[in-house]
């Protein structure tokens, strides 16, 4: 019987690995060029650098003012002695115990009130009419701003004539239609009145001129659904004009916040002494911060710290004013959304009116 043979293959050589391909969307690694590099950084940086001289220019004169009188007003600082250490929050309790400070606040907010709110009012008025389709536009338009580029001092030498006590212009057209004459250098409201005068002759220009380029950005398919609709110029005015340029207002309403509050050229030149009154009837915080630093009292200190009152003042208010336009333009927002959502397909000019009305 033949014996069983076992045959064994010989083994196969190792093969070796096989590399790695890459795929048919996979491309090798590139390497980045230096021109590549700088492109990139170009765009990232180059926009930061666009800004940075209006954030220099704010840091030097600024920033570095506040910051360095916030730092003087904790010092015992006087114009003669200079510097003669830390005063902690002495000087600013020393404001606070004083009455002059609290009386000036009452009459830079009082002048502000005076001023500030008619000044909108008729800035408003004059450029809704300088908008429309009137002759000489251009002259009257350059006109409303001859007054803002008059020099403040020219303007209150010319107004404290005009309300004089004894020989001023006003009091003697008072007499002429039967009334007596008023104490504008006497009476406290009087004095106030006079000063807002002065303050709106200056800056209703301004602010028209304001008014009317937000005006003329308002898109003219608005006003001509609503002829189409049959709204008057009244109706126009408070359903178009005013809604369209309210972030406008919003803006105007703050600078001339912060303006009225640091009033001080006008009262300042009110009368030949300048010092707000001889009861201070007149007399503003920046008036009071001066007659502190550079009156008789001399202290560097104390005005550096009524110079920060003033700041967290006007910064409070600012706030306060964010806050109110914040929640009227989210309560008209949500209006619109909730009158939208209601909305059928209507034709063009009954959609319009609706967005309008």
């Amino acid at each position: 019987m033949a014996a069983d043979v076992t045959v064994t293959e010989p083994a196969s050589p190792a093969t070796p690995p096989t590399p790695p391909r890459h795929g048919r969307g996979e491309k090798s690694p590139r390497r980045v060029g230096l021109s590549q590099t700088l492109s990139r950084w170009d765009v990232k940086v180059s926009p930061y650098l666009y800004i940075s001289p209006f954030f220099v220019l704010f840091a030097i004169t600024g920033l570095f003012p506040l910051l360095y009188t916030g730092w003087i007003s904790l010092r015992n600082w006087t114009l003669i002695g200079g510097d003669a250490g830390p005063a902690g929050f002495d000087n600013f309790t020393a404001v606070f115990q004083q009455d002059e400070f609290w009386l000036s606040l009452r009459n830079t907010f009082m002048i502000f009130l005076l001023s500030s709110v008619p000044q909108m009012v008729v800035a408003i008025i004059l450029a809704a009419l300088l908008h429309q389709n009137i002759r000489a536009k251009t002259f009257w338009r350059m006109g409303v701003l001859v007054p803002y580029i008059v020099a403040p001092v020219a303007v209150g030498m010319i107004f404290s004539q005009l309300f004089s006590d004894q020989y001023g212009v006003v009091n003697e057209l008072l007499n002429a239609v039967g009334l007596p004459s008023v104490g504008w250098h006497k009476d406290t409201f009087a004095a106030w009145s006079a000063i807002a005068t002065m303050v709106n002759f200056r800056w209703t220009g301004y602010n028209t001129l304001i008014f009317l380029a937000a005006m003329q950005a308002v898109p003219q398919d608005l006003y001509e659904a609503a002829v189409l609709d049959g709204a008057g110029r009244v109706r126009q005015f408070f359903s178009i004009t005013l809604p369209q340029i309210r972030a406008t207002l919003i803006f105007v309403i703050i600078t001339s916040t912060i303006g009225g509050l640091q009033i001080f050229d006008e009262p300042r030149v009110f009368d030949v002494t300048g010092t707000g009154g001889p009861s201070h009837q007149w007399e503003t915080t920046t008036m009071y911060l001066w007659n502190l630093g550079w009156g008789p009292q001399q202290n560097m200190g104390r005005a550096a710290a009524v110079a920060w009152i003033l700041f967290v003042v006007i910064v409070l208010i600012g706030i306060v004013n964010y806050l109110i336009s914040s929640r009227i333009s989210s309560g008209e927002t949500r209006q619109k959304k909730g009158r939208g959502s209601r909305r059928r397909r209507t034709p063009i000019a009954a959609d319009m009116k609706g967005d309008l009305l």
